[in-house]
């Protein structure tokens, strides 16, 4: 039995070499990953049901399911090297007036008595002082920070990454919804428009970020983040703004010259309370010059200075873009911000007569010119966007974009149109607090200015949002042609072409920087967060949540926690047509090579992890149902070669110095050295020494078979070696740049200096 055993091993090797090469051309993977024996996709959950594996596009195309996770399993742990996809954070959030940690054990999942399994993060008001590096201050320095939550944020980052397709997500969001709560909103019923904000406290978020840049990891996203823009134009934007700038003949860690890279931002949704924010964040964004008016915060609104937020600014031109038309034409000649976005209802709402529209209406409103400073349901598309588009939507004859022609829920253009982003010793008068010049400089970042813009609309969300499950949907088309289009179960609700970045209005000076629709490899993220300084805040925001005690509403908000937001599902689907155009990329990997990143990310790693946060590589735990889901299929797997099994449900891989990847079809390389000790630990299948044992029995037998199979296994040796360190850097032949100059070196306990605000 041992020596057919042997026999069988040299039979795999010998086969092993012969076909790989042809496996790997087959697959659809780049890299060194190949198909399955199952022929299951690397990242598709075996439970997703037949039914669901393909998806017809807004546009009218096939795609296919290209990775789910039906979080059928109860009690994953999602903490670093614990999960194939998924990596939960254990840090206190840094943004946004943020009162909450984010960490491990928030986040899991669970199966309900129904047998209704999903993903869960759980949000618990809890007092907690950190003490954190601030590098903001002046001199940075360590402070003490208070948090009153505790919830979690989970990413894919560095492991499932994509561009292009249609992602779905069924979720459910967190609020204070029990009959115990006393929340009015309960007595219109599950499509009754939610409108009692204070019971919907959290800031839950669902949304993807190119791979360059680590969410809260601020050390990752500085001059990275939201950056999608591929132009050396110096006169309308200064490239040492953009950390990757196409102006950069050559800049090092495999990025290709002259590419301008980032991390740009893309959520399915963001925001609780009243609306839903489905939102696109870029840079560089607009000059002022086509942005919104200012309000006048010590003049006619010094009354009502967040009246933006509010539509009800005095101040002309404060509310919507180009209007009052006469104003902002006078003032400008030209348009103002991006042209064409599309808007669509959420008719899961009650209807109301008093907000249905007229087409004709509108359009002779928009037309003639909209003389008031603010938008009414007879002379502004429902949206408040003058410049949105209005053709038929789809393929209707009677519904437009931007006309609530149903009087259900509508969205509006959000009014927060984005941020201007500085370094801590930047004096620009844009900045949010831009440092006295008499303020010695803290020098602890690279100097950076410059605007980012959110393309957004907040949509209303009916109660059914926070009582059930809704499904939320991203068309994302990557090139020339593309668009991200936002859905609600298929119905449209927002949509941005790639001609609103090209065709952006211009002034004499033509200074408006025109982007490139998002290509990034991005990953997914889910959050919870609460702060101090959004539109939905908990009760007594900046200190405990209950306050006093004294208010009643207050208090039973407070007892509705903890609160958890849920995803039964996450469903990518892509085209896989071969008569796509060049620019529509449609692949998976976060190291594509299109849009390289991993050399880039290997020599900055400080910027990407902590102590509390490390990289560590999975191998296998993708889901199974059979051994051949976790081994290398094609023609390798007629061979006896199995490089992975299936255990309690989830791949386990056979031989982790060799093959890795969810599903153990990934070829590993360590060394480039030929040397035949080495094979065991490059070579494709078994260790070197059963090759040895197939040898001993030969010598047995013959000298002239023992003289021939010492040639042999030497050729084999090095063929081996080399498909192995072919498979390895295939797509990544790039030089690496000055990644040596870089530090890999350990890093004081609890550092947050570089990755805290």
């Amino acid at each position: 039995m041992r020596f057919t055993t042997f026999v069988a091993w040299t039979v795999v090797v010998l086969t092993t070499l012969s076909t790989v090469q042809g496996a790997k051309n087959a697959t659809t993977t780049k890299g060194s990953s190949y198909p399955t024996k199952s022929g299951i996709e690397i990242w598709v959950d075996p439970a997703t049901p037949e039914d669901r594996r393909t998806y017809t596009s807004s546009r009218g195309r096939t795609w296919s399911l290209v990775m789910s996770d039906e979080f059928n399993t109860k009690n994953r742990s999602f903490r670093p090297g614990d999960d194939h996809m998924w990596t939960s954070l254990e840090k206190p959030d840094g943004v946004n007036g943020a009162l909450e940690l984010y960490s491990h054990n928030m986040t899991s999942t669970k199966c309900d008595d129904d047998d209704t399994c999903y993903f869960y993060i759980e949000i618990r008001d809890e007092v907690n002082v950190i003490h954190v590096y601030n590098m903001y201050t002046h001199p940075p320095g360590y402070v003490d920070a208070y948090f009153y939550y505790r919830a979690a944020m989970v990413q894919s980052w560095n492991k499932f990454c994509f561009q292009g397709g249609m992602i779905e997500i069924r979720a459910q969001l967190p609020g204070a919804v029990t009959k115990e709560s006393g929340n009015p909103d309960l007595a219109q019923g599950p499509s009754g428009k939610v409108a009692t904000k204070g019971f919907y406290p959290t800031w839950p978020g669902i949304w993807m970020m190119g791979n360059l840049g680590r969410a809260i990891f601020s050390a990752s996203t500085n001059r990275m983040w939201p950056f999608s823009y591929n132009k050396c134009e110096p006169a309308v934007f200064n490239p040492d703004n953009q950390r990757i700038s196409a102006c950069n003949d050559n800049p090092g860690y495999g990025m290709h010259p002259n590419q301008g890279r980032g991390a740009p931002e893309i959520d399915l949704l963001e925001g609780g309370g009243l609306a839903i924010s489905s939102s696109l964040q870029i840079a560089p964004g607009m000059p002022l010059d086509y942005r919104l008016f200012p309000a006048d915060a010590k003049g006619k609104d010094v009354t009502n200075p967040y009246c933006v937020y509010t539509y009800d600014c005095l101040t002309p031109g404060a509310n919507m873009i180009d209007v009052p038309t006469a104003y902002y034409q006078k003032e400008r000649g030209h348009k103002s911000w991006y042209q064409g976005l599309r808007y669509g209802a959420n008719n899961n709402c009650k209807q109301n007569a008093k907000e249905k529209q007229d087409y004709e209406t509108v359009a002779a409103s928009v037309k003639k010119g909209v003389t008031q400073n603010t938008c009414t349901p007879t002379t502004c598309p429902a949206s408040m966007d003058v410049n949105g588009d209005s053709d038929f939507m789809d393929n209707s004859k009677t519904n437009h974009w931007g006309i609530n022609s149903n009087g259900t829920c509508y969205p509006i253009m959000n009014s927060y149109m984005g941020a201007y982003l500085c370094d801590p010793d930047n004096t620009n008068e844009n900045c949010e607090s831009p440092r006295n010049a008499s303020t010695p400089k803290s020098k602890s970042m690279s100097e950076f200015n410059y605007q980012m813009d959110a393309i957004s609309s907040n949509w209303p969300i009916h109660l059914g949002g926070y009582t059930d499950f809704l499904i939320y949907q991203i068309e994302w088309v990557t090139g020339k042609k593309g668009y991200v289009r936002w859905m609600l179960d298929g119905s449209p609700i927002f949509e941005v072409t790639t001609d609103a970045f090209s065709n952006v209005p211009q002034n004499s000076k033509k200074d408006n920087p025109e982007k490139v629709m998002l290509e990034e490899p991005m990953y997914m993220i889910y959050n919870v967060a609460l702060s101090r300084s959004w539109g939905t805040t908990p009760p007594n925001a900046g200190s405990e949540c209950r306050g006093d005690g004294n208010d009643p509403v207050a208090n039973a908000i407070c007892d509705s926690f903890p609160m958890y937001m849920k995803i039964d599902y996450i469903r990518l689907y892509q085209d896989r047509g071969d008569d796509l155009e060049d620019d529509n990329y449609m692949q998976v990997g976060c190291d594509p090579e299109s849009h390289p990143t991993k050399k880039w990310i290997d020599g900055h790693i400080d910027e990407y992890v902590d102590d509390d946060n490390p990289w560590k590589e999975v191998s296998g735990k993708a889901f199974c149902k059979m051994d051949d889901d976790c081994t290398i299929g094609g023609n390798v797997g007629t061979t006896a070669l199995k490089t992975g099994k299936c255990v309690k449900g989830r791949c386990e891989c056979t031989y982790s110095t060799s093959w890795g990847g969810p599903r153990c079809t990934t070829a590993l390389a360590g060394s480039t050295s030929t040397s035949a000790s080495n094979l065991s630990s490059r070579a494709y299948g078994p260790p070197m020494g059963l090759s040895m044992g197939v040898a001993g029995v030969i010598v047995f037998l013959s000298v002239v078979s023992v003289y021939m199979s010492m040639i042999s296994i030497k050729k084999e040796a090095a063929l081996l070696t080399k498909t192995a360190a072919q498979a390895k850097m295939a797509g990544s032949m790039v030089d690496d740049g000055p990644s040596h100059n870089h530090s890999t070196g350990q890093r004081p306990k609890d550092n947050y200096s570089q990755n805290f605000v």
